[in-house]
């Protein structure tokens, strides 16, 4: 590899990206000349990449605390952070209409404004995933712990992470088929209980006996009595309900690594400008319809923070299998977050070396065109999580889940900023607007801006959430600095 010349990261020279023209204050990337990735990914497998991506445990337990929080109009936190995720995708999709040669998530924010952002957002990128192997490592043995009480929880957890570890060392055909079942399983789970919450919504099941002793008479009937009979549809008020935007925000990231896989695809561009907006539009529904029905199935106040509230509907409506066949679903859910974990980072981790923002060892490919080197330093940092949550279960756990925090939100920011850039630089060389336009611009990208610094507003008024804005700030802060640092160095 060689190293860039000095002043490079803020150069305001013109280049290209296969062929295409990028516009003032943006580098050629380089990662045109890194080992090309393989193009194993069918149709199929990006399909349900993008839908494994966004379903994941945040929606199968993490709701539980939503639904706390805001009471029945949790459904509207929904609609708010899914149109907020919807209107990131559909920017991703202009974007990669616009840059065909640039197909990877963090690096159309460096397409648009230039090295230092492109460092910036990949860098975070992957401290957010890097983050959740051990997390969701910890998750997963202790599921299977429950099941397997003979194996110590860490042991259980070191063998997830082997496991995964080698089948993203195999082939990222390997990677498709795990996440293809794993979604698929998903979404059957989802389909299945929003057919019988439904039909018991609607009468055609016999009422649930889940009503506590003195409950009102209605508390346990099919209809919609419970979106209104305790407290009201607000109960808890509206600012809890943008509080609200900001827990359920991140249970639905994950469907921008459609964009990671993509480069891995046979037909990337269509796969891109496809998977961002109407595979994506559908996963949303599915969030939103099963939170409504399970609001309207139990009573909202009866939901426990931390434990599944579509386990607790089943209940209600009487199904006896219902929590091991939701701890089996939500097992699945934390391999397949674990496996797509794996798959983001060591792709992110590749990236970056190959624009040289990272080591350039990292760059080098496997036989299988795999950067095993990447996948090894995500089996390392899930390994040294389960290592020190031998240590200290609980504060590891929580120092993990903190240090993640708003990352993801700054990501999405940047790549707002980028889309506005592109779209003013490609007006300025008198060019078209490009094949897959995003919706009303540019007051939905504003209007996406201005909704995701509620969020960290909204995190800032909430006592659980604050801590965790106040670490992903710092983690800001200390890329940012390191990037200074490597610039003056000229470190790399």
């Amino acid at each position: 590899m060689t190293t860039a010349p000095s002043g490079a990261a803020d150069s305001p020279a013109a280049g290209t990206v296969n062929g295409t023209a990028l516009g003032a204050g943006q580098e050629s990337l380089s990662a045109s000349t890194a080992p090309a990735l393989s193009r194993s990914l069918s149709a199929r497998h990006v399909t349900m990449i993008s839908v494994g991506g966004i379903i994941g445990a945040g929606l199968f337990v993490g709701s539980s605390a939503a639904i706390a929080g805001a009471g029945p109009a949790v459904v509207l936190s929904y609609l708010i952070a899914g149109a907020l995720i919807l209107l990131v995708m559909r920017m991703l999709a202009e974007m990669a209409s616009a840059l065909p040669g640039v197909r990877t998530f963090t690096e159309f924010t460096r397409a648009g404004l230039g090295r230092g952002a492109g460092f910036v957002a990949g860098w975070l990128y992957w401290y957010f995933w890097v983050i959740v192997v051990p997390v969701e490592a910890i998750a997963g043995a202790a599921m299977l712990h429950m099941w397997i009480p003979q194996l110590a929880t860490p042991l259980l957890g070191v063998a997830l992470v082997l496991i995964m570890t080698g089948v993203n060392l195999m082939s990222a055909r390997s990677y498709g088929e795990f996440e293809f079942w794993f979604a698929s399983i998903k979404v059957a789970a989802i389909l299945v209980f929003i057919a019988l919450a439904a039909a018991y919504v609607l009468g055609v099941l016999a009422p649930g006996a889940g009503a506590a002793a003195g409950a009102p008479e209605h508390a346990g009937a099919p209809g919609l009595h419970n979106l209104t009979a305790y407290g009201g549809f607000v109960a808890r008020g509206p600012l809890a309900v943008l509080a609200g935007v900001a827990t359920v925000f991140f249970s639905l990231t994950g469907a921008e690594i459609t964009t990671v896989a993509a480069v891995e695809s046979r037909d990337p561009a269509r796969a891109l400008t496809r998977m961002t907006t109407s595979v994506i539009s559908r996963i949303l529904l599915f969030y939103v319809v099963s939170i409504f029905l399970i609001v309207a199935v139990v009573p909202w106040n009866r939901i426990v923070p931390g434990e599944s509230p579509f386990t607790h509907a089943l209940s209600t409506m009487h199904f006896g299998w219902a929590s091991q066949f939701m701890t089996a679903i939500i097992l699945t859910a934390v391999l397949s977050c674990l496996n797509s974990a794996f798959y983001v980072t060591s792709r992110v981790l590749f990236t970056l070396a190959a624009n040289h923002d990272a080591p350039a060892w990292l760059v080098r490919l496997n036989v299988r065109r795999v950067p095993a080197r990447s996948v090894l330093m995500g089996c390392a940092a899930g390994l040294g999580g389960i290592l020190a949550a031998t240590w200290s279960y609980s504060r590891v756990f929580a120092f993990l889940i903190n240090a993640s925090g708003a990352l993801i939100v700054f990501v999405y920011l940047l790549t707002a900023c980028a889309q506005l850039r592109l779209r003013q630089l490609r007006r300025r060389r008198g060019e078209q607007p490009p094949p897959v336009r995003m919706w009303l611009h540019p007051w939905a990208t504003y209007a996406a801006i201005l909704g995701m610094l509620a969020v960290l507003a909204a995190m800032a008024m909430t006592p659980d959430l604050a801590s965790q804005l106040y670490v992903s700030v710092a983690s800001l802060v200390v890329v940012v600095l390191v990037y200074r640092l490597l610039v003056k160095r000229r470190a790399y």
